[in-house]
Order: C-alpha cells, then sequence, then structure tokens
C-alpha cells in the first residue's frame, strides 16, 4: 500500500500500526513524508498521535489479558509474582521505552497486564515517541 497517497492520515496508519506488535517501520515512513515536503510540524503531531495511541492499544491488550494464557504460554506463577512487584512499585516508567523496537510494545502489554495506572503510561508513552519523533523530524530537516 502507498501510504504516501493517503497523506498525513496513511503516516497516522503506519505510525499507529508499528506501535502495535505488527511488524512497521514508522521512522522509515516519516522521514519519506519529510523528504517529499510534508509540514514536520504535522509530521511530528500525526506520528507522535498514532504511534501513542497503537501504543496505549497494547496497553489495553494487556489490560484484557487473563493469567490463565500466560501459564499455557510456559510462564509460572513465580515469574509472574517476580514481574509484578517490579512492575507495581515504579514499572510504569517502563512505558517512556516504549518506543524501543522489539521490547517496547511487550512492555506495554505487561503494564496494561498488571493494571499500572493508565494516565501514568499515557504520559511516558506520549514522551518516550514524541521525543524519539522530535529526533527524526529535527533530523531530517
Amino acid at each position: 500500500m502507498d501510504y504516501f497517497t493517503l497523506g498525513y492520515f496513511g503516516l497516522f496508519l503506519v505510525c499507529f500500526l508499528a506501535a502495535t506488535v505488527l511488524p512497521f517501520s514508522s521512522e522509515l515512513v516519516l522521514a519519506g513524508f519529510l523528504l517529499i515536503g510534508y509540514n514536520p510540524f504535522w509530521c511530528l503531531v500525526v506520528a507522535t498521535t498514532g504511534n501513542t495511541l497503537g501504543g496505549i492499544t497494547n496497553y489495553g491488550i494487556g489490560y484484557l489479558g487473563k493469567t490463565k494464557w500466560l501459564l499455557r504460554l510456559g510462564v509460572s506463577e513465580v515469574q509472574l509474582s517476580k514481574m509484578e512487584s517490579r512492575i507495581i512499585n515504579h514499572g510504569y516508567w517502563f512505558a517512556f521505552f516504549s518506543w524501543v523496537p522489539i521490547v517496547g510494545d511487550p512492555l506495554v502489554i505487561g503494564l496494561g497486564y498488571f493494571k499500572t495506572p493508565f494516565f501514568k503510561v499515557l504520559l511516558l508513552v506520549f514522551i518516550g515517541k514524541f521525543l524519539r519523533y522530535l529526533l527524526l523530524v529535527y533530523f531530517f530537516n
């Protein structure tokens, strides 16, 4: 699909999907939008919004998760207990790293699963993703 013909909606869609567990590279698409002359400010706003909402979708998936699903995947109750104690204390700070490839999405799913405070997660997901895209916009302008 040619996301460039969809304009800012295409950028939003790619950034949203890239924040889920689907293998998309929103950075490359954002760079493409900037290189063909799209407004850097609106690219930053659209990319950050789409990627943040995608990350929060991961939180929702985790929030709906069931312990029995994890047990079937081979996670032990001891492992769950250890993860829970780490995340409950200050785990919401992990949300800042939601932009990190491969580990970011599972981190946010875990934050949702352990019912980490939503607005703290939302704020830190937003800040992390905004700063990443801000650096890209700066670099490509």
